[in-house]
């Protein structure tokens, strides 16, 4: 559908800031809600759910700003806009860049705490909505500065034939790696340019499936101080070994990620581990031509292992009271069931309010399409998708694909590439 836009010179930095209108023209709408995210291809269920809100809410009207095309860009954006108070009235930073946005906008006053809207909503809402590892994932310094709106954890996507034919069970995938690579093997070895499992670290644009990789052996990414790697040991070495291993054993070409799942559409992969905010696109682009399964992403660390949270929050940066409280409204019905159903059903992605999975919201559609209930089976395992200090998290992560690509190419050993990461990783931070 063509839409008329407004046009917004933002003084500072010479840039066009596009204005989309209300998905829908509130009748006598008293305030207006401004609303910024990141990437284009989420339009359709950011309006829908708009639209229902302002349905429910006429004296609101929710005016989206033309989307970011990355979280890396949205970020820039809003850090260069604090400065020049051009900020939106609701903002959605992805999950690794939070703390950084958070804590420049508390610098400047520029950002709402939202916990005691929360705590005013009682401890009964609360129970019956979030679990405290999803609300933990907008908290900075112990506070509650947004709601976690999307969110992801990896799953693998399985071709059941290929996996057959290898000798496993895809409706009981092994969850541990080195079952997993054992498999993958077996799956190479049917032959006709057939790879047993993918995983695309190397060329991913931000650091989620290196993270996956490290959280799931139970270290974490940051030591105690928050100053220094946190996998400086076994764990990190096992994780480069590993990634190696999906090359050597498994037969893995070193393609881009948007190849990669075009080769796994294709036929031509067993099992390759990606983010299911791709599922819907996914299963319709494979059809018949092979049983497309999901499964859990192997945790090897049952303790302590986790998996990091892809994904964004959504805060609140005006300061004028009416749009304050029209905000919270919002937020609260963007992490509500209905809001959260339409995200679930549209791409993929893990529902983060506790009523989403009940029957009178996705238990149906779940029932019917077990494939997008994988997720949702991961959620005891969500942690934070954590950056670093120093709002260097993009730098960072560069350098250590840079390494990682050298690893699993064979160029360097796992452990010389574990030096490099925490040297270089250290040196950033």
């Amino acid at each position: 559908m063509h839409r008329r836009t407004c046009l917004k010179l933002t003084a500072a930095s010479g840039a066009v800031m596009l204005l989309l209108p209300p998905t829908r023209q509130a009748k006598a709408a008293s305030v207006t809600l401004e609303v910024y995210y990141a990437n284009p291809s989420f339009a359709t269920f950011y309006e829908q759910i708009a639209q229902n809100f302002m349905k429910l809410n006429p004296d609101v009207a929710v005016q989206f700003r033309a989307p970011a095309p990355t979280y890396d860009v949205a970020q820039q954006t809003m850090l260069r806009q604090a400065i020049t108070n051009q900020l939106p009235d609701i903002n959605f930073p992805s999950f690794n860049f939070f703390p950084e946005l958070v804590t420049a906008l508390v610098k400047r006053d520029q950002i709402m705490d939202l916990g005691p809207l929360l705590a005013k909503e009682g401890a009964d809402f609360i129970k019956a909505n979030y679990r405290q590892n999803t609300l933990d994932l907008a908290k900075v310094d112990g506070k509650q500065y947004g709601l976690a709106f999307n969110a992801s954890l990896p799953i693998g996507y399985v071709n059941a034939d290929l996996v057959r034919k290898g000798g496993g069970d895809p409706d009981h995938m092994p969850m541990d790696w080195v079952a997993t690579m054992e498999l993958a093997k077996k799956i190479r070895a049917i032959g006709n340019g057939v790879n047993g499992a993918g995983f695309s670290a190397q060329v991913w644009p931000d650091d989620w499936l290196w993270q996956a990789i490290i959280l799931q052996g139970g270290a974490r990414m940051l030591d105690a101080s928050g100053k220094k790697v946190g996998y400086d040991g076994p764990v990190g070495l096992a994780a480069l070994k590993m990634l190696r291993a999906f090359v050597t054993e498994a037969g893995m070409p070193l393609i881009d990620f948007d190849q990669a799942r075009e080769a796994f559409v294709a036929g031509k992969t067993g099992i390759y581990f990606d983010t299911p905010a791709r599922l819907k696109q996914v299963s319709d682009l494979v059809g018949s031509r092979f049983v497309l399964k999901t499964s859990r992403f192997p945790v090897e660390d049952k303790a302590k292992g986790g998996l990091p949270t892809g994904g964004n929050a959504g805060i609140v940066m005006s300061k004028d009271p009416a749009k304050q409280k029209a905000a919270w409204e919002y937020l609260k019905f963007m992490t509500g069931p209905e809001a959260q159903s339409i995200v679930a059903k549209a791409t993929g992605y893990m529902p983060l309010n506790d009523r989403a999975t009940g029957a009178d919201y996705l238990k149906p559609f779940y029932d019917a399409n077990p494939n997008f209930a994988t997720v949702a089976t991961e959620v005891d395992l969500a942690l934070p998708w954590a950056g670093y200090p120093g709002g260097n998290s993009v730098r960072i992560w560069r350098a250590q694909r840079d390494v990682i690509n050298a690893v699993m190419s064979g160029q360097v050993t796992p452990e010389e590439g574990l030096k490099q990461i925490v040297q270089q990783t250290n040196e950033l931070i």
